[in-house]
């Protein structure tokens, strides 16, 4: 299980930052920024290449991460490096090269780093497209699972294993089906075809009751299907199922952000690189499509939080580039290094809780408090 969680770990870690940053390169290309260096992991380099264009490829030592080395770029956002400006004042001087980020217009360098999470949200897509045409989609049958005792449908005399096939003439193909039609019209009475488990074909009327949900009153017959199957979807199908799954998940995601900012809601509930790995050998465990799907919920985290307006991440640059727009020049470089050393104290300060979190998950900070008295 920890060799399984240690590769998931890598693989998963490898595919988002590698799509993170190529979204970052492809963009800096098209923008005729000159690269100099792609690195999936950060330390010594064991293997790299360098192509015709002078950009050095590496595979790193250390695998928890990447970057993009972009000539004129540094966390010190459109100036320059800090060394370039004495005592950590004024603006960098400018220079003549071209291919130099700092050089670029504004549009130009808020595209290269608003691309690194744009790439993410587009891998979470493909992803879920891929799911659905190729694994397919997670449908309920209309089996009845389990009979509600005191329910119409207990009193009607349905049981576990039938199969409903039409209400009221209209034909049943999944048991959201027969949600979408009982749920509005509580009292009806409904004309039910199904099918006993021996395969017979009967008829029976069912009056359906009422429950009260979020205000409305709603129709039940009280039956509970959980036979799920998978269907592939055709592509076009996919295609779409794939871009409404990434804008819920996405909704979802960052309603849940939002939350955690602004209330302290699910605080308990954040994870770090320990959960993480956890998660992905158990997602790895129950095969490719649960593994992909993680990877897509993944990815658009990173997406997401990599847009939190926090100095050191992408979001960051594009606040100060926002800054830049309105004022129409750069920060201070002095302004700029403040809120880097904010940006970078904060994220330290988050991963040292989310860590935390993650021995307190698994046991291991109860270990240590005990041991230390």
């Amino acid at each position: 299980d920890f060799i399984r969680s240690l590769l998931a770990f890598v693989v998963v870690l490898g595919v988002l930052v590698a799509v993170h940053e190529y979204g970052h390169y492809i963009v800096a290309r098209w923008c005729r920024v000159t690269i100099d260096a792609f690195s999936i992991g950060f330390g010594p380099a064991f293997a790299k290449r360098t192509d015709r264009r002078g950009t050095e490829w590496r595979l790193s030592a250390i695998p928890l991460g990447g970057y993009v080395k972009m000539r004129g770029f540094s966390e010190f956002g459109s100036t320059a490096e800090a060394e370039t400006a004495p005592d950590g004042e004024g603006e960098a001087p400018p220079d003549d090269d071209p291919g130099s980020f700092r050089n670029k217009p504004l549009a130009a360098r808020a595209a290269v780093v608003g691309a690194g999470p744009a790439a993410n949200l587009i891998l979470a897509f493909v992803l879920f497209v891929l799911i659905y045409a190729a694994a397919g989609v997670a449908v309920v049958e209309p089996v009845v699972s389990k009979v509600v005792p005191h329910t119409p449908a207990a009193a009607a005399g349905l049981a576990a294993g039938d199969r409903i096939t039409a209400i009221d003439g209209k034909k049943i193909n999944t048991f959201v089906d027969i949600e979408r039609l009982v749920a509005p019209h509580p009292g009806k009475t409904f004309h039910v075809t199904y099918q006993g488990p021996g395969g017979a074909t009967h008829k029976m009327t069912i009056t359906a009751g009422t429950r009260t949900a979020h205000g409305r009153k709603l129709g039940e017959l009280g039956i509970i299907g959980s036979d799920a199957v998978y269907r592939r979807l055709p592509l076009p199908q996919a295609i779409s199922a794939g871009a409404e799954e990434t804008w819920n998940t996405t909704a979802a995601t960052f309603d849940g952000l939002w939350r955690l900012v602004s209330h302290g809601k699910g605080v308990k509930n954040l994870g770090g690189p320990v959960r993480i790995a956890a998660l992905s050998g158990k997602a790895a465990s129950l095969g490719i499509a649960d593994f992909l799907n993680f990877i897509a919920l993944l990815s658009i985290n990173l997406c997401l939080i990599n847009l939190v307006p926090i100095p050191i991440l992408d979001g960051g640059h594009l606040l100060f580039y926002a800054v830049e727009a309105v004022a129409r020049r750069p920060l201070p470089l002095s302004a700029q290094l403040v809120g880097y050393q904010i940006g970078a104290a904060l994220l330290a300060s988050l991963i040292i809780f989310v860590t935390w979190n993650d021995l307190h998950h698994l046991g291991v900070a109860h270990w240590i408090v005990h041991l230390f008295g």
